[in-house]
Parts: C-alpha cells; sequence; structure tokens
C-alpha cells in the first residue's frame, strides 16, 4: 500500500521537475547555514543581484547531478528530493561543525581525510564517532530509504526497464566520470575557474554553498596546470638567490617542528617555566613570533610551508592539501634542493607513517630516509598518548650521530607530544585541559634542553630551526586565541657559535621564510642549492 496519491506519478515528469525545484528552494535557504550569520556577511562577495543570480545559477547543476543520483538508484521523485535535500543538508552540518571547531568551512581536500577522521579519532577529536553514531547513521540512511522503497511507486517506464536505467545511470554518474578525462576536465577547470574567481573557501561558501564550493574547488584541483606553477615558482626561488659563501666543514641542520607550541607566557601565563626556551633566545641569531598558516591545525600546512619556501597563496587550490600532488613541487623544495647538492636528508616523525601521506610524500619531496611511528617502541597504555619528546630527542641524537662526519645532514623532526586532547590521565593527577597543557610543554623544555645539549657536543657547525606549528586547540583557556602566531628561533650549536652571532631584537617571520633565514645566517651557499 502506498501513502503517496496515485494521481501525482500520473504526471511523472512534472512531479519529477516538482521535486527538483522543492530541493533547490530548501538547498539555497540551508546553505547558509555552514557559516554564522557574522561570517557570512564578512565573507559576502561585494557586487550586485546580477552576479548573485549566476551564483544561484551555478549550483543547479551540482543540485542536479545529485538530484539525478538518488532518482537512478529508485526512480523515485519524492525520494530523490529527500535524499538530495538530507546530501546537501549534511554537508552544511559538517561545515558548520568545522567551523565552530578550527573556524575553516569545509574543503574539498577534507574528502581525502575522511578515513583518517574515523581511524585516529583522538587526534581530531572526533571521539564521538562511536558505534551509537554508526546506528543512528545506519538506521536513517537505510532505515528512511526503505521507508520510501515501500511507500512511494516508482515512476518506472513498464516498456523498455533496463534501457531507461542505464539511461539515467549514464546521465547520473557521466559527467562526474568525465570530470578525469582530461579534454573535458580542462575547459570545465577553466569555465569554473573564471566563475569562482579567487580560491577562497570562506567567500566561495557564501557564494555557493558547502557542497558547489567543494564540488568547484575539486574541479579547479583536477585541472590545474602545475607544470606552469613549479616554472614560475622556480623562476621566482632563482631571482631571489644570492651570493653566498660555503662552509668548508660539513654542516648539520637539525629543524624541531613542535606540535601546537606557543609560549603561554605571552599572554600572562606566569607559572610555565620554560629555562630552556629563554636560553635558545638569548643565544639565537633570529627570534621572535612565527605567523600561522593555520591556526589550531592542518600541521602539514605549516609544514610544507617551511619545507618549501612556497607562500601558500602561489601553489593556488593545492594550498588546502599539498601533499596529495607533492610530486609536482620536488624540484623547488629545499629537502629536494640539499639531496641533490650531496646533503643527507632525513625525515623523523613518530606518528603512523600514513597520515597526510607523508609515506608517499616525503620521499617525494627529497628526503631518503623516515622514520616514523613504526620505529618507537611505543605502547600507549604504557607511554602515553603520544610519542613523548624525550624520547623523540633521544632518537635524534642517536641518528645524528650516524651522520659521516665528512657528510651535511638535513634532519626534520615534526613532534606530537604537545598534541590534544589534553584530557584527564595524561600528566599525573591534572585535570583541567589548560594545566595540562602547560605540564605538556614544560615536559618539551626539558627534552628540548636534551636535545640541544647533546647537539652542542657534535664537531661540526650545527644549526637549530626550533618553531610551533601553530596555536593549539585549547578552547578552554581561549577561542580563537588573541594572538595565534607561535614562536621560532635559529639558534647556532657547536662550531657554528663560534661564527655567529646573537640577535637582540625579535623579528616577525613567516614560516616559508625560516629556512632562507636560516641559510644566510649559516653563510651556505644557496645557489649550489638550485
Amino acid at each position: 500500500m502506498a501513502l503517496i496519491p496515485f494521481q501525482l506519478h500520473d504526471y511523472p515528469l512534472a512531479l519529477t521537475l516538482g521535486c527538483y525545484l522543492l530541493a533547490c528552494a530548501v538547498i539555497f535557504h540551508t546553505d547558509r547555514f555552514a557559516l554564522p550569520a557574522r561570517e557570512r556577511r564578512k565573507n559576502a562577495p561585494r557586487y550586485g543581484r546580477h552576479h548573485d543570480r549566476i551564483d544561484r545559477l551555478a549550483r543547479l547543476p551540482v543540485i542536479a547531478l545529485v538530484f539525478a543520483g538518488f532518482f537512478a538508484i529508485s526512480w523515485r521523485p519524492l525520494y530523490a528530493a529527500a535524499g538530495t535535500m538530507s546530501f546537501f543538508i549534511i554537508f552544511t552540518g559538517i561545515s558548520r561543525a568545522k567551523y565552530k571547531f578550527i573556524r575553516e568551512p569545509l574543503v574539498f581536500s577534507d574528502i581525502a581525510l575522511v578515513a583518517d577522521v574515523f581511524k585516529y579519532k583522538s587526534i581530531f577529536y572526533a571521539t564521538s564517532l562511536n558505534v551509537v553514531f554508526w546506528i543512528v547513521a545506519f538506521l536513517y540512511v537505510f532505515g528512511v530509504s526503505g521507508l520510501y522503497m515501500y511507500f512511494e511507486p516508482a515512476i518506472l517506464p513498464e516498456r523498455n526497464r533496463l534501457f531507461w536505467v542505464l539511461v539515467l545511470i549514464g546521465i547520473a554518474a557521466g559527467p562526474w566520470a568525465l570530470l578525469f578525462y582530461g579534454p573535458v576536465n580542462r575547459p570545465t577547470a577553466a569555465l569554473v575557474q573564471r566563475l569562482v574567481k579567487a580560491i577562497n573557501v570562506k567567500i566561495n561558501t557564501v557564494r555557493f554553498g558547502t557542497f558547489a564550493s567543494v564540488v568547484f574547488h575539486f574541479i579547479i584541483w583536477l585541472g590545474v596546470k602545475r607544470d606552469k606553477i613549479v616554472a614560475e615558482l622556480s623562476g621566482m626561488l632563482r631571482a631571489a638567490v644570492h651570493d653566498l659563501i660555503g662552509h668548508e666543514e660539513a654542516p648539520l641542520i637539525v629543524v624541531w617542528q613542535s606540535e601546537s607550541f606557543i609560549d603561554m607566557r605571552h599572554f600572562g601565563v606566569d607559572s610555565i617555566k620554560l629555562p630552556t626556551i629563554d636560553r635558545l633566545r638569548k643565544q639565537a641569531v633570529q627570534w621572535g613570533r612565527l605567523s600561522n598558516v593555520f591556526e589550531g591545525g592542518y600541521t602539514l600546512r605549516t609544514e610544507f610551508a617551511v619545507l618549501s619556501g612556497l607562500v601558500p597563496d602561489d601553489i593556488h587550490v593545492d594550498a588546502s592539501y599539498p601533499y596529495l600532488r607533492a610530486a609536482h613541487y620536488a624540484d623547488v623544495v629545499w629537502p629536494g634542493k640539499l639531496k641533490r647538492a650531496g646533503w643527507r636528508t632525513h625525515f623523523i616523525h613518530p606518528y603512523d607513517r600514513t597520515f597526510f601521506l607523508r609515506h608517499k610524500a616525503m620521499p617525494l619531496l627529497g628526503f631518503e630516509k623516515l622514520t616514523m611511528l613504526d620505529a618507537f617502541d611505543h605502547n600507549p597504555e604504557r607511554d602515553g598518548l603520544y610519542v613523548s619528546d624525550a624520547t623523540l630527542a633521544a632518537r635524534v641524537l642517536s641518528e645524528v650521530q650516524k651522520l659521516p662526519e665528512e657528510e651535511s645532514g638535513f634532519f626534520f623532526v615534526a613532534s606530537m607530544a604537545n598534541h590534544g586532547p589534553w584530557e584527564p590521565g595524561r600528566v599525573g593527577t591534572l585535570t583541567n585541559p589548560v594545566d595540562i597543557y602547560l605540564a605538556i610543554l614544560e615536559q618539551s623544555d626539558a627534552a628540548l634542553k636534551q636535545l640541544v645539549d647533546g647537539l652542542n657536543k657534535l664537531d661540526r657547525p650545527v644549526w637549530l630551526v626550533f618553531y610551533g606549528d601553530h596555536a593549539p586547540l585549547l578552547k578552554s583557556f581561549a577561542d580563537p586565541f588573541p594572538d595565534p602566531r607561535s614562536d621560532y628561533f635559529i639558534v647556532p650549536l657547536a662550531k657554528a657559535r663560534a661564527s655567529a652571532h646573537s640577535s637582540k631584537q625579535a623579528k616577525d617571520e613567516d614560516p616559508w621564510n625560516l629556512l632562507g633565514s636560516m641559510l644566510k645566517h649559516a653563510n651556505l651557499h644557496k645557489d649550489a642549492l638550485q
């Protein structure tokens, strides 16, 4: 028995069109909730109604393709409308939740992280995605679908049923498949680029809604000519090179990316003691505050900016997840240059090697050796959630000592110990997230002393670059942080100390300039690294 009046289905075309238009109306209304009202007003495009109509019209093909997908699997117009509305509303809800958490709406590259969200729940603060979540999701998707399939009659023609099924599947799936076909993708990407203009996720979420914005950015990402971008970047970098005199002795560069590190004394927290940080500030040839590629997360964005020396805006749509197309930047990033100049390059990170695709990206970027979590004897129940900075520092010193005296070395170390969540059980009996974070910072400071003291014993010039990748996502302290800039130091150690002069004045810096600045202070020959 069907609850849907049969007379509605006597006009299948009109009913289908009406359901599609209903879905469009609901989606246009709900898309705006992807961002708070204040953020929408701030990022609203400054143009007239004509362009606003174009932005609305641009969403219609995307909505139509999703509608066609639900219709193709059911041949039920009301089900297709309900499925399409749910699909877009779910994307909008996820985008709003993400914005509330880290102040960025959903971007196309987040789709590549979906599996990681479920695999690494703690690091994404997604522990609520438990069995209850899956039961509710399963009941909604399959339960509601089952009700529609039972109560709503299908409008599939009686004659040539297989033909019509195949036709509609082709209509629904064909355009998505063609996006991966060069002769179709390139002109489509060019057309979408003209429509979208700047790759600004907030502005485009306001203009097109969450899912359409994700689709348009993905189309551009597929079609962007990276060879042209890289050629331009190579020219810019060559033009910026200066003649610098190199060292006769083989130097060692250690870059320590300290997860979620920020000196809380900037914000009046005087109870914390960081003697090693104070020591490095006095010994540094350059130090100060480091601008953020992203606040509160997405370590890979800061990481890539430091490793590549590239301004995020210069790498276009790749900036949100540069490791997806790491191979295209192999010739312009610092590890690759150093490796081609005869340096030994080593990436050390005590976390799963597949996270952020580092196991694929880092060798492409010029690292000849990777030491990841599987190389550490780490038991979370025994050792805590992450590998401690003390354990990491000991491993770095062990690896550094294996480097032959006649060979120069570049070690990039990405720590994990400071990462949230800062929950009870991580540090003794502490329960307050801020107290836990401060205690872990003091532990990291002690580990940094261990590292610096060990590096100072080496019989070669050593340069340490230390920086925090971003401010912590510590909402119980501040949301957002009043000043999200982290801290950095460029410090000469061992034999490098003799010829270096300390900097007395703080200097603000951008992450993409860190290694270039260090090379200038170290008097290394940058031309040899091109």
